[in-house]
């Protein structure tokens, strides 16, 4: 059949868009890594009606599952490029489908098992959720890495979620895939399908019984300021006095232990700021004795790349230097230019960031308590929330016990979207592997307070101007993951794909 005449009848091909929007919307649901595991089996289930097809026959069949997943997943970045960029309609619908086919790529090539082991058995699914895992690590760092969107944050409403303290949120992708591939097979087969995922799922929960990291300490004070601005106000300079008003003075007159703002609270480069805003946070956490923490652009000329600025939170403590930390992982386009993209930028009505890069070890961050040891948090901005690998990193060659997680977060770029729970759920799976409690500021939502089983303990409506003022336990240690990072789920899965290679010669 020729690629010709397969679309002259897209059915099957239109069948697996539709699955792929289906898995894209189930995680928004209630338990939707639950409900994901079936939906992945009808994506199999279509996949292997082009098992005998061509191999261009049987990618486009991953791409067009891919496309339906990402075109509904990644549909928000519509609303920063049209509604707040003032990108033309067509021009913005480009861009989106464009992304969602370059991730739908790497969806294809990680279903490629399913076209070449020919003989279809119990370790085809383990193959497939090999090959799933080695692609996924792929995409979280080709050309800087856009892993967004991936199985594993769905998993933390379903059952493989506990997995994630012990091998990562790559091994709840592995399971999510394996099981779902088990599920295909019950109408021949009901036991040898149902069975061992039941097997598994148990012994997940009965894992998630362990807990590596312990409470230290007393209860941490705290105050979440979620202000609510539009992302056009940063654009006119009343706006932005009236954000940097808002946030410096709730900040000054809050009595938390710990006070967070959001990302670019301080939307104006600290040299640019009204005379007197940093000086007068100062004499407010010298006078409560407390510790404030908030998103402003620094000024960092770096001589590698002689950008100027940074994407900066700058933490203030009664008696001590300020801390600084620098975003490392940026976001291509909003946050850097690739070469040869200025056009596409041009495209905007906005002006967009070109930002210099922190470095991938900077310190954490020290909570200064009156009459009580200090606490050690690991700072995140927005985007790196989605590199779990990159965290487990940071805090495995940290001089000191980290304590809690922070991520400060700006999204109103992408406006009543799920953008947000998509964040959250990234979020939570951060904690899960670092069993770590977290707290998620942010300007427009989702701010909230995570335990360190990943559970969200307390969270503001979305779209309110107020704050989130509550107390959070930390805790310390270090779980398997981050001593050991995503390197024993790589090796299984390298290992298993080489062993379906090796098997698949011999038949």
């Amino acid at each position: 059949m020729s690629l010709y005449s397969a679309l002259k009848n897209p059915t099957r091909f239109l069948t697996l868009v539709l699955f792929g929007a289906i898995l894209a919307y189930s995680a928004e649901l209630p338990y939707g890594g639950w409900i994901q595991i079936p939906i992945l089996t009808l994506v199999w289930w279509g996949l292997l009606q082009f098992k005998h097809a061509s191999l261009k026959h049987f990618l486009l069949a991953g791409l067009m599952f891919g496309l339906g997943y990402f075109v509904v997943g990644l549909s928000w970045i519509y609303i920063s490029l049209h509604d707040v960029g003032k990108m033309n309609f067509l021009l913005s619908c480009t861009a989106v489908v464009l992304l969602s086919t370059y991730t739908a790529v790497f969806f294809a090539l990680a279903s490629l098992p399913l076209h070449f082991f020919k003989k279809d058995s119990f370790y085809t699914g383990c193959f497939l959720a090999a090959s799933w895992v080695l692609i996924e690590c792929l995409r979280g760092f080709f050309l800087t890495g856009f892993p967004w969107l991936g199985l594993a944050e769905a998993q933390v409403n379903g059952p493989f979620g506990l997995i994630a303290p012990y091998l990562g949120g790559l091994a709840c992708t592995f399971l999510a895939v394996w099981s779902s591939w088990q599920l295909l097979h019950v109408r021949k087969h009901i036991v040898r399908s149902i069975a061992p995922v039941a097997l598994v799922i148990i012994f997940v929960q009965i894992m998630g019984l362990w807990s590596f990291t312990k409470p230290t300490g007393s209860p941490l004070s705290i105050e979440l300021v979620q202000g609510n601005f539009s992302q056009s106000l940063i654009f006119r300079p009343e706006g932005v006095m009236q954000q940097i008003d808002y946030y410096s003075n709730v900040m000054k007159r809050s009595s938390a232990e710990l006070v967070i703002a959001p990302e670019t609270a301080l939307s104006w480069p600290d040299i640019n700021l009204p005379s007197g805003t940093l000086e007068s946070l100062q004499e407010s956490v010298n006078q409560h004795h407390n510790t404030l923490l908030f998103g402003i652009i620094g000024r960092r000329i770096n001589p590698e790349d002689g950008r100027e600025f940074s994407n900066r939170a700058l933490g203030l403590n009664s008696n001590a230097l300020p801390y600084q930390y620098d975003k490392s992982h940026l976001v291509p386009f909003g946050e850097f230019i690739p070469p040869g993209f200025h056009w596409f930028v041009n495209a905007f009505n906005v002006p967009l960031s070109d930002f210099s890069r922190g470095s991938m070890s900077q310190p954490p961050f020290m909570i200064v308590r009156e009459g009580k040891g200090p606490l050690f948090a690991a700072i995140t901005i927005c985007y790196e929330d989605v590199f779990g690998g990159e965290l487990a990193k940071r805090l495995r060659h940290s001089d000191k016990p980290t304590n809690l997680l922070i991520n400060i977060t700006n999204l109103a770029w992408f406006g009543d979207s799920q953008a947000p729970g998509q964040q959250l759920r990234l979020s939570q799976l951060r904690s899960l592997e670092a069993g770590l409690p977290a707290l998620r500021a942010t300007n427009t939502g989702i701010t909230a307070i995570l335990g360190p089983d990943g559970q969200v303990i307390e969270q503001l409506p979305k779209f309110t101007q107020t704050s989130l003022i509550g107390s959070v336990q930390p805790y310390a240690g270090k779980t398997p993951y981050v001593i050991l990072g995503n390197a024993p789920i790589l090796t299984i899965s390298f290992l298993l794909l080489l062993m379906g290679i090796i098997r698949q010669r011999r038949f």
